[in-house]
C-alpha cells in the first residue's frame, strides 16, 4: 500500500520539515562527483561527449551554451580534461540517479555492454570475414545477399551476444563446423511561400533563390493543374534540408569518406492522398574558390538522368536519417509525495540511464553516430544547431506540431479539432487519437488536486520545477516569449499532456519503427559516398528499436498511489479501455484498402502507434 500523494500546501505537520529536506537533497548543490549511490539531480553541459587527454582527434565542441544551444543532462561532476579545460574526463561511470536505474531485464535488453560488445566483438568479427572492409558494394544483389545467404563466422568470442542481440539481428544456421549469420530481413512540410527562397546569408552561402522553377513543376504536374492551383488546394509540399545542413557542408567534407550538401525535395499529393516526389534540390555553398552550386533532379525514363535521380534520393535519404536521430531532454519534479511527480513518473521510467549511455556509447567522439551518419564528428553540432533553429516546447504538442508544418488546420467540427492537410497520414491519425486519450486523462487527473487556478498559481513546488525547465533546462531558450505560462489548470494539462505525448506517442513514432523501416540500409541510408556503415547501423537500430520484456504500456497498469483514489482510477479505467478501442481502430485502418499509405503491396501497416504488444523488435506499442 503506498502513501498518498499531497500538495505542498496539505502536507501533514509531521512530513513538511522532511519533504523539504528531501527537495533540498535532490536538487544538490552543484559541487562534488556524483557516486552510485546517491539521488541528485543536477544540471550541465553537454561536455563529456570527447576524450581529448587520449586522443586530441576526439576533442569536441561543448554543448549548451552561447555557440551550440543544447538542452542540459544530468550532471557527473567529474574532473575536467589536462588538455582542455571545457571538456570532462571520460573515466569513471556516467551517473545516473539510483532511481532512475535499468531494472536487471532492461540491463539485458539494452545497456552499454550490449552496445560496447557490439562495437568491439561483434562488428570486427563481421569485418574481419570481408577481403577488404572498405570496399563498397558493387551491386544491389550482394547487399541482398547479406538478408538470403549470410557470411560465414569464426567462434565469437563473447557467446553472451548469442543470447541477446544476435537472435534478434540475425538467423543464426550452423553448417557442420561453421557458424553462418544470416541478417533477419526488416518488415518492410506543406509549402506556403513560393517560389522558395533560401534564409541564409546570400554573401556566404551563395543566391538565396531556389533552383526549382515553376517551368519544372508544371512539367512533373501540367496534366492536373498548375502550380499555382497546387500551392492554393495545398497540394505541394516539402522536405527541407537546405538551411539546416548547407552551413556544415564546408567543414563535414574535409572528413575522409563522407560529403554534404544542403537538399529540398518537393512532394505532390496526389489524389488518393499519397505523396509522389517532384524535384530534388543539392546545394553546396561558395567554398575552396568556387562560386555556389545547385543542381536540381527530377524523376526521368532516360538512363543518365535516371541513376542521377536515384543518387540524388540516396543523399536526401542520409540526411533524413541523420535528422532522425535528434532528441530533447526531459525533467518532472522529484518530490514522490507530489501528485505531479507520480502522474509523469511512468513516462520517465529509463529515460536518465539511457541518455547516459548514449552519452557513453552511442552519442561520444569516434562512436556509432559520428562512424555511421554523413556529417562525422560534426553530428551533435548540428543536433544543437537543429535545437536552435526549430525547437519550441509549444510546438511539440501533437495538434501544434501538425498545424505549424501546414499539415492540418484547426476545425471545431472535426475529429480532435483539426482538419487534416493529408485524409490518410497514419501518423496523425492515430496519434491524434492517443493525443486525445492522454488529454482526456490528464484533465481528470488535474482537475481532482487542483480544482481552480488559484492553486495551480500557489503550489511553490511546480512552479519552481516549471522555473528550472524554462531557464535551467533549456537555459539557452530561457528568454523565448514562447514559453507557455503556468497559471491555469487548464495551462497545467496543456504542459502535461505535451510531455508524456513526446515522451510516449512521438518516441514510439519515430524510435520503434527504426529497424523495420531503415534495417535494409538501401531503403534508408544513413551516410553518403563512404564505405560500408552498414553492419553498425543495423545492430544499433535494433537494440534501439527493441522493447524489453519489462516494459510498461501508456494506460496498461495502474501506479499503485492512482488505485487509491477513486476518482483518478475511474479516470484511468477510462484511459485504459479508451486505448483498448484505439487498438481496434488501428487495426481496423490497416485493413482499409482505401488507405494506400498503411495498405497495399509493398506498403507497411502502420502499427507505431498502437498502445499494446509484447517484447521483441515488434515496431508495435507505446512505452
Amino acid at each position: 500500500m503506498s502513501y498518498p500523494s499531497y500538495l505542498p500546501s496539505e502536507t501533514p505537520n509531521g512530513l513538511k520539515k522532511l519533504r523539504k529536506k528531501e527537495l533540498m537533497y535532490l536538487r544538490g548543490n552543484g559541487t562534488g562527483e556524483r557516486k552510485k549511490f546517491e539521488r541528485i539531480y543536477d544540471y550541465d553541459v553537454y561536455n563529456d561527449l570527447g576524450d581529448p587527454d587520449h586522443n586530441l582527434k576526439h576533442k569536441r565542441s561543448v554543448l549548451g551554451g552561447k555557440h551550440f544551444p543544447h538542452p542540459r543532462r544530468c550532471r557527473t561532476g567529474r574532473w575536467r580534461c589536462e588538455t582542455d579545460p571545457f571538456s570532462e574526463k571520460r573515466n569513471g561511470h556516467f551517473y545516473v540517479p539510483r532511481d532512475e536505474c535499468f531494472s536487471e531485464i532492461k540491463q539485458l535488453t539494452f545497456s552499454a555492454k550490449t552496445v560496447y560488445s557490439l562495437m568491439h566483438c561483434l562488428i570486427p568479427t563481421v569485418q574481419s570475414t570481408i577481403a577488404d572492409p572498405n570496399k563498397p558494394f558493387p551491386h544491389i544483389g550482394a547487399v541482398n545477399s547479406l538478408f538470403s545467404d549470410g557470411i560465414n563466422l569464426p567462434p565469437l568470442k563473447e557467446q553472451g551476444l548469442w543470447k541477446t542481440v544476435l537472435p534478434r539481428l540475425f538467423t543464426a544456421i550452423t553448417e557442420g563446423s561453421e557458424e553462418v549469420l544470416r541478417f533477419k530481413a526488416p518488415d518492410t512540410m506543406a509549402i506556403t511561400e513560393w517560389p522558395l527562397k533560401s534564409k541564409l546569408d546570400p554573401s556566404i552561402y551563395g543566391l538565396a533563390e531556389s533552383a526549382i522553377s515553376d517551368e519544372m513543376i508544371n512539367q512533373e504536374i501540367g496534366g492536373i493543374m498548375t502550380v499555382e492551383q497546387a500551392l492554393r488546394q495545398k497540394r505541394l509540399f516539402i522536405l527541407d534540408y537546405h538551411h539546416l545542413y548547407l552551413p556544415d557542408v564546408k567543414k563535414v567534407r574535409e572528413l575522409n569518406g563522407t560529403t554534404l550538401y544542403g537538399s529540398r525535395t518537393l512532394f505532390f499529393l496526389n489524389s488518393n492522398d499519397t505523396l509522389r516526389p517532384l524535384a530534388i534540390e543539392l546545394t553546396r555553398p561558395p567554398m575552396d574558390g568556387k562560386p555556389q552550386w545547385k543542381q536540381v533532379y527530377v524523376p526521368s525514363w532516360d538512363s543518365t538522368a535516371c541513376w542521377l535521380w536515384r543518387f540524388a534520393k540516396t543523399h536526401v535519404l542520409a540526411h533524413d536519417a541523420g535528422y532522425h536521430q535528434l532528441a530533447t531532454q526531459r525533467n518532472a519534479p522529484n518530490i514522490l509525495m507530489h501528485p505531479i511527480y507520480r502522474l509523469l513518473h511512468p513516462h520517465f521510467r529509463y529515460t536518465m540511464e539511457i541518455n547516459a549511455l548514449a552519452r557513453e556509447s552511442l552519442i561520444n567522439a569516434d562512436g556509432i553516430i559520428e562512424n555511421s551518419f554523413s556529417p562525422g564528428k560534426y553530428s551533435l553540432e548540428l543536433c544543437a544547431v537543429a535545437y536552435d533553429l526549430e525547437w519550441r516546447f509549444d510546438h511539440q504538442a501533437l495538434p501544434a506540431d501538425l498545424i505549424i508544418r501546414g499539415m492540418a488546420e484547426e476545425d471545431p467540427n472535426a475529429p480532435s479539432g483539426l482538419r487534416l492537410t493529408i485524409n490518410d497520414y497514419p501518423f496523425a491519425n492515430d496519434g491524434l487519437l492517443i493525443w486525445d486519450a492522454l488529454k482526456q486523462w490528464v484533465s481528470a487527473y488535474v482537475t481532482h488536486y487542483y480544482p481552480n487556478s488559484s492553486v495551480v498559481e500557489s503550489d511553490k513546488e511546480l512552479q519552481e520545477w516549471w522555473e528550472e525547465i524554462r531557464t535551467v533546462g533549456h537555459g539557452d531558450k530561457k528568454n523565448e516569449p514562447w514559453w507557455l505560462t503556468l497559471r491555469t489548470q487548464q495551462d497545467l494539462i496543456d504542459i502535461i499532456t505535451t510531455i508524456i505525448w513526446v515522451a510516449s506517442g512521438h518516441h514510439a513514432a519515430v524510435n520503434f519503427g527504426q529497424y523495420a523501416y531503415a534495417g535494409y540500409f538501401p531503403n534508408k541510408p544513413t551516410i553518403a559516398r563512404t564505405k560500408m556503415p552498414t553492419t553498425k547501423v543495423m545492430a544499433v537500430l535494433d537494440v534501439l528499436s527493441h522493447h524489453s520484456p519489462d516494459e510498461e504500456y501508456i494506460g496498461e497498469e495502474m501506479e499503485p498511489s492512482w488505485g487509491e483514489d477513486p476518482v483518478i482510477k475511474a479516470a484511468f479505467e477510462k484511459l485504459n479501455g479508451r486505448l483498448k478501442e484505439i487498438e481496434g481502430i488501428i487495426d481496423e485502418r490497416n485493413t482499409n484498402s482505401n488507405l494506400k499509405n498503411r495498405n497495399g503491396a509493398g506498403i507497411m501497416p502502420y502499427e507505431l502507434l498502437k498502445p499494446y504488444f509484447g517484447p521483441g523488435v515488434t515496431g508495435k506499442a507505446v512505452p
